[in-house]
């Protein structure tokens, strides 16, 4: 079974609009051409993971303000009354300034949206803030994996919200079971995570780590800390639309993984904690 842990879609309506002010976005801040591989929308998304044999996309979806947190996850709810067939399936949105977050936390899991996405950067709220600290907290004790966007936004570089030593100040606080740092646990920081965050009681996931035409992991970076964190503790991610599903399962199939490796990050570690019930 193949997972994809993390991607993204936009209403069908705002979708290509958004698109665009993002790509102008990453190019006016780190003059990069980074292109969307797909529409972004959930039609595009599901047609993606059925061409490329995925068998389920996890969309994290990110509330840039607390407003629209609710019907985010109402519509989540909802598309996911099809997942099995369109190979598409919704996490919870957060937001750090919902002042009601129990009982937000609270309808996810009734939900039964699996996770939450909170994104530092968009928030604007660095990672071990208290408010972020109350909420994850409160969501593994509701059961719900928490993925957040680790290390430098490609769009938004000037702060860096989530770093090494803000994860390590969450762990010193709680420990939720299920705590997934995207862009394999920071993305342009990964001799930092090798050195800081290896080890921890945290999951990585793949997303854009090995991208070629935007600053990337060395293969052997790749590897090696796989190795010394475990197989057991990756997740398979693409980021799409921003990273072609294909062209990112190809990247982490050759990278120099065993089979029983690709076996547990391709899919096995994700539904082992979501879907093996």
């Amino acid at each position: 079974m193949i997972i994809d842990i993390h991607t993204h879609t936009f209403p069908g309506r705002i979708a290509e609009q958004t698109i665009a002010s993002m790509e102008q976005g990453i190019y006016d801040a780190q003059g990069l051409k980074v292109r969307a591989n797909i529409a972004g929308t959930y039609e595009a998304l599901s047609q993606s993971s059925v061409e490329n044999h995925i068998d389920l996309s996890m969309v994290a979806p990110v509330a840039t303000n607390p407003t629209q947190v609710q019907k985010i996850n109402s519509l989540s709810e909802k598309l996911n009354q099809r997942y099995s067939r369109n190979h598409v399936f919704y996490m919870g949105a957060m937001h750090p300034d919902c002042a009601n977050y129990k009982e937000i936390l609270d309808e996810i899991a009734a939900m039964d949206l699996k996770m939450i996405k909170i994104h530092p950067d968009y928030q604007k709220t660095f990672f071990d803030d208290e408010k972020y600290i109350r909420i994850m907290d409160y969501a593994a004790n509701k059961g719900l994996g928490i993925i957040v966007h680790a290390g430098e936004d490609i769009g938004l570089p000037q702060i860096i919200h989530c770093t090494p030593d803000r994860v390590l100040n969450v762990l010193k606080h709680i420990q939720p079971e299920v705590l997934v740092l995207a862009h394999m646990g920071g993305w342009r920081l990964w001799d930092e995570v090798e050195d800081k965050l290896v080890g921890q009681p945290v999951y990585f996931d793949t997303a854009v780590s090995l991208k070629k035409d935007i600053p990337h992991m060395e293969k052997e970076q790749f590897v090696r800390i796989i190795r010394k964190h475990g197989a057991d503790r990756v997740l398979f991610g693409t980021d799409s639309p921003w990273d072609s599903q294909k062209t990112a399962l190809e990247d982490v199939r050759k990278s120099g993984l065993s089979e029983e490796e690709l076996e547990w990050i391709l899919g096995g570690n994700a539904q082992r904690m979501f879907w093996s019930e």
